[in-house]
């Protein structure tokens, strides 16, 4: 599979950083960043790549050349084939696509080259084949929701709403963000119906006509069961300010960024939900009755930021029950993870057992009522998180503020902590007046 690198940007934001270079130079660690993406894909088997490149394009064509030669810093083969566009005009950052057309012949990796990743390719790609759509997002949250394009996705995955920026947002909205890795299919040029010739020539407002990715090729898709988002928890980061820069920076040095790749065992922190991330109020029905427990937010940044992967945990009987329907439980989530998104926080997955054994209440749900293997004390939702995201269940930790979360942990084989003003021993490894309190100890 091709790998199509977009490389063309002029990278104005983070110009104080280094103006007399492309964007995809500056260096991380002291090797240039579209080096470090060449590097990641290669290792995965793509090495069939083709670079669009603009401003100082030329840096980059005499730095890597047709990729048969050695990285001037390391010594390294970089060990591809790489061919070049060089785009004379402004194009927008998806014309260059209908220049190179004749050379998509079959479904191919689009990527962002102002972003630091480590990613598992095949997986992605794997992901985009079982679900044969013509196009699959790489999705994940981020520490800045309020600020990013938003992707709204079905339950098989599919893309049912994209919400850029600009565009009015629900009040309470899950974070799922695109990450800027794509695998498309060529055929989305075709839907497109954009005159190739025409792109790069003066319009008929007076200038270039550019072609703008998000908004004019893959928005449309939504909604329409063509368009997929793969969701993962692993790295990737846009560099395109300063600041995010500078964080790109610390992140590799501490080993985050490569050990995110879920080719590589992960560890996690699991989280109760009711009584250790929201006040306690019994069984939560009404949304209006979710509330943060102060200092939650800032522990989930130190999870994040610890290079633990942040997974809720919970037991929903009241789905069973009939007192909470799906969608009703969906916004409670959603809600949960705005609120923690406002504070630069982010969850990086969400399981609950919307299951209870005892029958006997009106309007119960007879297809939950039954002894499942999820509910906890029983292991099954951390052992699914396990399978679907390489967890090493005994470097993790369950956290949870009842018998059932420390049983649970303990029965699937992690380190556990009972968090609350509580003497109680279940077997609990630790015991913690609050989630920030162990996340502090665990630091």
């Amino acid at each position: 599979m091709k790998a199509v690198i977009m490389a063309g940007g002029k990278g104005t934001r983070i110009s104080s950083v280094a103006s007399d270079i492309p964007k995809p130079m500056i260096k991380i660690e002291g090797i240039p960043v579209l080096e470090r993406e060449i590097e990641c894909l290669k290792e995965q088997g793509f090495d069939d790549i083709i670079i669009t490149v603009s401003h100082l394009g030329n840096i980059i064509m005499d730095y890597f050349g047709d990729g048969s030669g050695k990285s001037p810093v390391t010594g390294r083969s970089f060990g591809v084939h790489i061919e070049y566009y060089f785009e004379k005009e402004p194009l927008g950052n998806a014309g260059a696509l209908f220049k190179i057309k004749n050379k998509l012949t079959s479904d191919f990796l689009l990527l962002n080259a102002d972003a630091m990743f480590d990613v598992d390719f095949n997986r992605f790609v794997e992901y985009h084949n079982q679900h044969g759509g013509l196009v699959t997002l790489f999705t994940h949250p981020n520490s800045h929701p309020y600020d990013s394009g938003l992707i709204v996705a079905d339950k098989t995955g599919a893309v049912e709403k994209w919400l850029s920026k600009e565009d009015e947002r629900p009040q309470y909205y899950r974070n799922r963000v695109n990450a800027g890795l794509h695998v498309i299919s060529p055929k989305v040029l075709d839907l497109s119906k954009i005159d190739a010739e025409t792109i790069g020539k003066i319009g008929n407002d007076g200038k270039p006509v550019k072609v703008d990715l998000d908004r004019q090729l893959l928005k449309p898709l939504a909604g329409t069961g063509k368009m997929f988002c793969y969701d993962s928890p692993e790295y990737v980061k846009d560099m395109g300010t300063p600041d995010r820069y500078y964080s790109v920076c610390a992140d590799y040095k501490e080993g985050r960024v490569t050990g995110k790749n879920l080719r590589n065992k992960q560890k996690a922190v699991f989280l109760d939900r009711d009584g250790t991330i929201n006040k306690y109020v019994g069984f939560l029905r009404n949304i209006d009755d979710f509330e943060l427990i102060d200092g939650v937010a800032e522990a989930i940044r130190k999870i994040n930021e610890s290079g633990y992967l942040a997974i809720v945990v919970t037991n929903q009987p009241v789905i069973a029950r009939g007192e909470v329907s799906f969608a009703e439980l969906e916004e409670i989530h959603n809600k949960m993870e705005t609120l923690l998104g406002k504070e630069g926080a982010y969850l990086d997955a969400i399981y609950y057992c919307p299951h209870h054994p005892h029958k006997g209440y009106e309007g119960e749900r007879p297809e939950l009522k039954i002894d499942c293997e999820c509910r906890k004390p029983k292991p099954g939702m951390l052992l699914k998180a396990a399978e679907d995201f390489n967890i090493d269940l005994s470097q993790s930790w369950m956290v949870g503020d009842g018998e059932n979360d420390v049983k649970s942990g303990i029965n699937a084989g992690c380190k556990t902590v009972l968090v609350g003003n509580s003497d109680k021993d279940y077997g609990q490894t630790k015991t913690q007046k609050s989630l920030l309190e162990f996340m502090k100890s665990l630091a």
